[in-house]
């Protein structure tokens, strides 16, 4: 199984962007797609989750201002991230807790995609 993220970039505060990312190979289920975000000298913190119900989690941080979505095809997971804030720049990293047959799931790391929220 392989996480693949994109849609990073430098963007002025108040701005908007949109993550992607796509989960590819042996994939029986989705149990739960994840954003976590790390900034330098901070620990990597959870920024938005969505579970296979279609149950979302945000940080309070981004409450209001990101939004978690799966694409039609659902191995794809977006972030939607609005209203930016220099706060906000960190590498993000798409996570997923995926199901490989009906006993086993495993938890897999896309590579991380940068946001930078600066004028």
């Amino acid at each position: 199984v392989q996480l693949q993220a994109s849609g990073g970039g430098l963007v002025q505060p108040g701005g908007s962007l949109r993550l992607s990312c796509v989960a590819s190979g042996s994939i029986f289920s989705i149990n739960v797609m994840a954003w976590y975000r790390q900034a330098p000298g901070k620990q990597r913190e959870l920024v938005a989750a969505l579970t296979g119900g279609g149950s979302t989690n945000y940080a309070d941080s981004v409450k209001g201002r990101f939004t978690i979505s799966r694409g039609g095809n659902k191995n794809t997971v977006y972030l939607q991230m609005a209203s930016l804030k220099p706060e906000d720049t960190a590498v993000y990293y798409c996570n997923a807790d995926i199901s490989t047959n009906y006993h086993l799931s495993y938890n897999f790391w896309g590579q991380g995609t940068q946001v930078t929220v600066s004028s």
